[in-house]
């Protein structure tokens, strides 16, 4: 997801319901992004992506936000990553649209943004599974 929205040094990784945080670890160990910066509202995943961080030394480029996601200014992401329902992808377009800056990039796994044009879809497999991923500029 991240090497498909060409995730460099100058930007800003937002991975809405980032789960245990791994996109955040490999945006800043391998991507050497500025900044990562996750949202998870369950309570345990916050735990454990923290954790991660805290493991890997990264808690000055990485922060992880206990909350929902509905709620969390985005506007400063360059990169945004999901790996939603299609449905919430819907739910969460206008924010999206109101928040992001021109240019911004969304990489979706597996679920579409219904009414976007994906500027590029990628197909990709880890040896049992094919994945989609869906690359959209704003």
């Amino acid at each position: 997801m991240l090497q498909l929205a060409n995730t460099g040094p100058e930007d800003v990784v937002y991975d809405l319901g980032c789960g245990d945080g791994r996109i955040l670890s490999i945006a800043v160990s391998k991507f050497n992004v500025k900044k990562a910066v996750g949202v998870e509202i369950r309570d345990y995943l916050v735990k454990t992506a923290q954790s991660r961080i805290r493991e890997l030394g990264i808690e000055g480029r990485a922060v992880v936000i206990h909350g929902d996601f509905f709620d969390v200014d985005i506007s400063e992401a360059t990169v945004v990553t999901l790996f939603l329902l299609t449905s919430v992808n819907n739910m969460l377009k206008p924010k999206l649209e109101n928040e992001l800056r021109k240019g911004a990039r969304v990489v979706s796994h597996e679920f579409e943004i219904t009414g976007w044009t994906p500027v590029k879809i990628e197909v990709c497999s880890d040896g049992y599974l094919r994945h989609k991923i869906y690359l959209y500029v704003r």
